[in-house]
């Protein structure tokens, strides 16, 4: 249970102790990077020193063997060692064997001796690196000659070689050293200033979706990495200013549809608290505070049912003339609207509350501006049933028609009538989620006339 156990306080460890920022674990992976790197070329850069120094080594012992070979005499039946004026030079470190019988040897030469004689023995030439007070480099050389020839071992000090050979592996090492930390800085420099524009993108997204901003980054010059970054940040704006969008809709949809309801409570409360009632009255004031009530309830469902699912697929019909006419009732003052039916009592494929929902804003509209009579047609229609809301009012501006079903937009905001631009935008909307349509009919002269076209039920 111990092996398991201290693995996973070692990766528990290692994780703790990695850095926590992209930064630091991108500096962290090219100084590994670069280490290992280092390490491999320091191995192989000593060892082919290494070689080298001995190769030279070899070359300054084979020298000597060649210069030690004049002294040699070989051409008689015995091998004779000449004497000359170099002899002492001569003799350091060096064997002369005629066969295996050893004729020189330095002074003092003690246990190389042994080697220099395994070497000899094993004739040819060859080299070997023995220990004796210190590292040495023997090498033997044959000289041929009538009585078999003669065999030179030549001994040389390694400890110069070997001092130049750490002298390099340290030197290596503090050049690694150098490289290591200078690539580390580096890397942190680089990564930062790469990582800069990141930053300066990230707080830019944070500051143009909290005041849903139009600014985005495919308009500046990045790097490609970044502009697909920037691509997708982008994306996530364009979706947060669609919902900020879509909740300002709403809220303005919602206040505008309650506006009337509400006003139809307070007036009947503010006319009830300033007049003496009687217990009929009091009861017909509860029915309309209670209607309007309900006819909130009912905007606030079918606007927040459309608000979810952008499709009003709720099942339901609702008979036109009854509809329209409880509606109209509440929004046009009485003997100012005619409402009438072609042909057979006909039904709409909707709900009654989005019915009423889709014609108000008609009806409210062609109450306010009318002279004198409204009009609501009903009649059928190739893709449904379909409800013409006509006035004698001022009529809609030419130049404004393009502009009449743009939320937010009124043809004159100083007319003298309340409105936000809402009404219009709502009604087309609903309809078109309920596979219908609403629009206006721009030849209809004097007045206005919207066509509003619904499935039939």
């Amino acid at each position: 249970m111990s092996g398991p156990r201290g693995g996973a306080r070692a990766t528990a460890v290692l994780r703790r102790s990695a850095p926590k920022t992209l930064r630091g674990r991108l500096s962290l992976v090219a100084l590994l990077t670069a280490t290992l790197l280092m390490l491999v070329l320091t191995v192989a850069f000593n060892s082919v020193a290494g070689h080298r120094l001995q190769h030279q080594a070899d070359d300054e012992l084979r020298t000597r063997a060649a210069a030690v070979e004049t002294t040699v005499d070989t051409s008689g039946p015995t091998v004779r060692v000449l004497e000359t004026s170099h002899d002492a030079l001569l003799d350091a470190d060096v064997w002369i064997y005629s066969g295996r019988r050893l004729l020189e040897a330095p002074p003092a030469a003690g246990s190389l001796t042994r080697v220099a004689d395994a070497l000899a023995g094993r004739g040819g030439q060859r080299c070997v690196t023995a220990d004796a007070h210190g590292p040495l480099r023997l090498c033997s050389h044959l000289v041929p000659g009538r009585a078999g020839g003669a065999t030179i071992v030549t001994a040389l000090d390694l400890s110069p070689y070997r001092s130049s050979a750490d002298t390099l592996l340290l030197g290596s090492l503090a050049l690694d050293f150098v490289m290591l930390a200078c690539t580390y800085v580096l890397t942190r420099l680089a990564v930062g200033r790469a990582l800069r524009p990141v930053r300066t993108m990230t707080d830019q997204a944070g500051q143009w979706s909290a005041v849903a901003s139009g600014e985005r980054f495919g308009s500046t010059r990045l790097p490609a990495e970044l502009a697909r970054l920037g691509a997708s940040l982008d994306s996530i704006l364009d979706r947060i200013r669609t919902l900020l969008r879509h909740e300002r809709q709403l809220t303005g949809e919602l206040s505008h549809e309650l506006r009337t309801p509400l006003s139809r409570i307070i007036a009947e409360l503010d006319w009830w608290r300033a007049h003496p009632r009687t217990a009929e009255q009091t009861r017909a004031s509860h029915q309309v505070i209670a209607e309007a009530a309900e006819s909130m309830r009912s905007i606030c469902d079918t606007l927040l049912a459309d608000a979810r699912e952008g499709t009003l697929t709720a099942p339901g019909t609702a008979p036109m003339l009854p509809t329209l006419r409880g509606t109209a009732e509440v929004l046009c003052v009485p003997g100012r609207l005619t409402v009438t039916v072609d042909g057979p009592s006909l039904v709409a494929g909707v709900p009654p509350a989005l019915l009423e929902r889709i014609v108000s804003p008609l009806l409210a509209n062609a109450c306010r501006y009318a002279r004198s009579t409204v009009t609501v047609r009903v009649r059928p229609a190739p893709e449904g049933v379909g409800v013409d809301v006509t006035d004698d009012g001022p009529g809609v501006p030419s130049a404004f028609t393009g502009l009449l079903f743009e939320p937010g937009r009124r043809a004159d905001p100083g007319d003298g009538h309340t409105g936000a631009g809402l009404g219009l935008p709502l009604a087309r909307r609903l309809a078109r989620s309920a596979g219908g349509e609403v629009t206006y009919d721009a030849g209809h002269t004097p007045g206005a006339r919207f066509v509003v076209t619904l499935p039939a039920g």
